[in-house]
């Protein structure tokens, strides 16, 4: 098998294990806009942008480093995940000094020992999932992404359906979710084996450190990117708002959950051959691919963002599809800067991977204070379009200097245009809207069609891999 086919066949294993599971979540959105008002989903949204910054600070990114030193053969994986654990411990002891300070803000008041749980949860969670990944479980891995969903969905109609928690029920799902998934991949592939403070090397510890303490900024700066505009969003034009523009980030992230199924393959393969001499043509071929089927998809999701809107969501939230398309588009870039970061990984430059965040951050807390007095939400997701796409246009030069790779600039700039014009016309609904729409579709499918045969040719040569 050579390494395109691992590739492929790495990414369908994630696929049938998780996208239909992440699917369903997709679809939760209708039951979640039906059980809370959009002020109760702007609070639930931002609990849970609160733990996603939070999990990897009390664990001091340790989740990422598991990845890249859990495939590495030249690391003891009991030694790195009892340092991964080890830091967790010791980082959540901690942050239960800080919840009462947390719970004061009015945005989380009276959910401090909630967000606290859940947080807990998660980061265990999290670790326990990336270990098994890195040791290339990945059927295992695929298996707890479907049992996980269905403990969500099971739990939601069980507390938003059946006792009408709200906000409460919405995280109390995930937080049960997560500790049965914790406790079934610590019995299946046996993590207590790999935990013990026997195996504490401090040698190896202060590695992971290294590598991933630059992580930790990296993490702050890209949730201020993806999550900030929410709070501005709630100071500048109220919280109802704020409710109808986290459920616009919904068919986005259709998106993301795509290409992350194929960046958990990604990821391994790029360490696995990060010594190939072929490794340049590698990075070339598959990013021509990704970012073919990234447009491909991105042109698919304005076509049908009105009626899919009306499907996914109540009445109360309808004016959502309004904001959807800018966010498709930021949503391209974010895909784009995953995919380069992995060079950071592969070359454990996490501190470029932290400066060229830092970046985004600034053009994103810049342009919402400026756009969304003036513009209100659709400033906001400008504004996070415009930092996406900063940060990509930094990365396609800083992670090229790491390991060189082609891109074609001028499909690129062909396939942005046509990309905006349709979120235009998606937004604006100028005269024979769906008719432009799919005539767009049609041409930008047409464009980046060589990319994709180019890279279905090498999946299909017995040598493929070694060139």
């Amino acid at each position: 098998m050579n390494k395109y086919q691992k590739l492929v066949g790495n990414t369908a294993v994630f696929a049938i294990g998780s996208f239909g599971a992440k699917l369903i979540s997709f679809f939760l959105v209708r039951l979640y806009t039906g059980c809370m008002s959009p002020e109760e989903y702007s609070t639930a949204d931002l609990l849970y942008q609160a733990v996603n910054v939070l999990y990897p600070i009390v664990s001091l990114s340790m989740a990422d480093a598991l990845i890249r030193f859990g495939i590495d053969k030249a690391y003891d994986n009991k030694k790195v995940y009892t340092a991964a654990m080890t830091s967790a411990m010791a980082g959540l002891t901690l942050l239960a000094f800080f919840m009462p300070l947390i719970d004061s803000a009015d945005a989380f008041s009276g959910y401090g020992f909630i967000l606290y749980v859940y947080c807990y949860c998660s980061t265990f969670r999290q670790l326990a999932a990336n270990f098994v990944r890195a040791r290339g479980l990945v059927k295992l891995f695929a298996a707890d992404g479907i049992f996980s969903m269905i403990t969500t969905v099971t739990c939601n109609l069980i507390f938003l359906l059946g006792f009408d928690m709200g906000v409460t029920g919405y995280i109390l799902s995930t937080i049960v979710s997560d500790i049965i998934s914790f406790v079934l991949l610590t019995l299946i592939a046996d993590l207590h084996k790999y935990f013990d403070f026997r195996y504490l090397s401090g040698k190896v510890f202060a590695e992971m450190v290294k590598y991933s303490l630059p992580l930790i900024p990296t993490y702050i700066l890209w949730w201020i990117t993806s999550a900030s505009d929410r709070w501005f969003v709630i100071a500048l034009v109220g919280s109802h708002e704020n409710g109808i523009y986290s459920a616009s980030y919904k068919i986005p992230t259709l998106l993301m959950l795509m290409t992350t199924l194929f960046y958990q393959a990604w990821q391994m393969s790029a360490i696995e051959n990060k010594d190939d001499k072929g490794l340049s043509k590698f990075y070339g071929r598959v990013y021509g691919a990704y970012s073919s089927l990234l447009f491909i998809g991105a042109a698919g999701l304005i076509l049908i963002v009105k009626p899919l809107t009306h499907i996914l969501v109540a009445e109360e939230y309808i004016t959502a599809y309004k904001y959807t398309p800018i966010l498709i588009i930021a949503m391209i870039f974010q895909c784009l800067c995953q995919f380069l970061s992995s060079i950071y990984n592969v070359r454990k430059k996490s501190v470029n991977s932290m400066v060229t965040s830092f970046a985004a951050a600034a053009v994103n807390i810049i342009l919402n204070l400026l756009l969304i007095p003036n513009y209100g939400v659709y400033g906001a997701a400008i504004a996070t379009a415009a930092a996406y796409f900063v940060c990509y246009a930094i990365r396609i030069f800083d992670s090229r200097t790491y390991i060189r790779f082609d891109v074609s600039f001028f499909k690129l700039f062909v396939n942005i245009i046509v990309i905006c014009y349709m979120a235009f016309a998606a937004i604006k609904e100028p005269k024979f809207t769906y008719l432009q729409l799919i005539l767009l579709f049609i041409i930008i499918t047409i464009f980046n069609l060589d990319a994709i045969i180019i890279t279905l040719k090498k999946l299909l040569a017995k040598g493929g891999g070694k060139k």
